[in-house]
């Protein structure tokens, strides 16, 4: 994901119903195994972003609730967005672990929040935890994934 191109694309895309449609399409087709679970971005700014997942049979379980994968796949991406959307061009960044606490069934409209803020100047490799609390229709959280990126600055470009 090139952090420029998606701001530039959600700057274009983002202030109308259709435009977000359109972008989380063109985000699912980008990052394939993301995009599987449907999710609709609804807010993205450098260092934040919301997404929603809708209810559907093909990210159920055989519990009639939402897949805990599918949880973390949405917990993900939107750290992702939230994470790679705040960072100066001059660095990048890769997932190194995920885990996360499930608090109640999934089921319904969910929404996943994110927030990171990058931590300042990137000049060596290091270690930044990100958040992102799912929630369901009625407020209550269903699940929240801590999410470790690997930060550090972009290999110099080969003359």
């Amino acid at each position: 994901m090139n952090p420029t191109r998606i701001m530039a694309a959600w700057a274009r895309l983002g202030g109308t119903a259709l435009g977000r449609r359109i972008f989380s399409i063109l985000l699912g087709w980008g990052v394939p195994y993301s995009g599987s679970i449907g999710a609709r971005v609804t807010r993205l700014a450098p260092g934040a972003c919301e997404l929603e997942l809708p209810d559907r049979r093909r990210v159920h379980n055989h519990l009639n609730s939402i897949h805990a994968i599918a949880l973390i796949n949405l917990a993900e991406l939107a750290s992702g967005l939230a994470m790679l959307s705040g960072l100066p061009p001059s660095a990048r960044g890769i997932v190194t672990h995920i885990e996360m606490d499930y608090e109640k069934k999934a089921r319904g409209l969910l929404t996943v929040r994110s927030t990171a803020r990058a931590p300042g100047i990137i000049d060596k490799d290091m270690e930044h935890t990100v958040e992102a609390e799912i929630f369901d229709l009625s407020g209550d959280r269903v699940a929240i994934g801590r999410i470790i990126w690997r930060l550090g600055p972009k290999p110099e470009a080969s003359a």
